[in-house]
């Protein structure tokens, strides 16, 4: 998800102190497990303990500007947290919750239950980024797709961003980004709610939706010059970009508002 616009990204963002999760759903798994079923009134914020935001433009690639106004991010009362994407007089806002600050997590099961949205130029994410990205910048910081879809949901995108080549975090040595990933036909994933899933290891990625493995990773499938950087703790972002050079801008048949819909995100560490 994060690509050319990267940099100016860090800019935009938000940085939150630490807090331990304390209102989420502790339901049965490992030790540690992190359940939020987005209960709470309508047009609220979800859980403030498990939950920051990525506020403004600039980030993604993309031509929106993040919020947290109820326009954009906010509980539906009925067991769903709401991100919405709209066009306004004044351009383009969407929502971009993320856990950074709040929830960090290394190794286990990473999960979400989401319904997508679809049309010309729209591009939601299920998406990780190092916990260590304000530090480092990007791509040191590493970056794990869950899954990205890019103006419909017949065509799932994996993949995972790293460094490549020389690795001066400081120097101002230039770094290209890395890329491995996959990606292909699927039954319309923009249809209905699905269970999108990393199962994370030292040294294994493996991801899928469903019952579906879509994709498995480990240092030997990264390019020559690859560096492995998955080994440390992450967080998680949720979010409906709009337009940039992947999806191309929206036109006339795009649906506003563009509405992704989760259900459950749940974090269960290895036992």
């Amino acid at each position: 998800m994060l690509r050319v616009g990267a940099l100016a990204a860090v800019v935009a963002m938000l940085v939150s102190g630490c807090a331990v999760p304390s209102s989420a759903d502790t339901s049965p798994g490992p030790p540690g497990t992190v359940v939020d079923n987005f209960d709470g009134p309508s047009s609220s914020l979800p859980d403030p303990a498990i939950w920051d935001y990525d506020l403004g433009p600039w980030q993604d690639d993309g031509l929106q500007r993040y919020t947290t106004s109820p326009d954009n991010v906010r509980l539906d009362g009925q067991g769903h947290l709401v991100i919405q994407a709209r066009t306004t007089p004044e351009g383009y806002t969407s929502a971009r919750p993320v856990t950074r600050g709040k929830l960090s997590m290394l190794y286990g099961r990473v999960s979400a239950r989401i319904k997508f949205p679809e049309g010309q130029g729209i591009w939601p994410a299920f998406w990780m980024l190092g916990s260590d990205f304000l530090d480092v910048g990007w791509p040191f910081s590493g970056e794990i797709d869950l899954m990205e879809l890019v103006n419909d949901g017949k065509t799932y995108h994996v993949a995972l961003h790293g460094p490549q080549g020389q690795t001066d975090y400081y120097g101002g040595v230039k770094v290209s980004p890395q890329f491995v990933g996959t990606s292909g036909p699927i039954a319309d994933l923009t249809d209905d709610f699905h269970d999108y899933w990393l199962d994370w290891r030292p040294n294994s990625i493996v991801v899928g939706v469903d019952d579906r493995t879509l994709a498995t990773f480990t240092p030997a499938s990264l390019p020559p010059g690859g560096e492995w950087v998955f080994n440390k703790p992450m967080y998680a972002l949720l979010n409906v970009a709009v337009g940039g050079p992947w999806p191309g801008p929206p036109d006339a048949t795009t649906p506003w508002p563009a509405t992704m819909l989760v259900d459950w995100f749940k974090y269960e560490p290895t036992g």
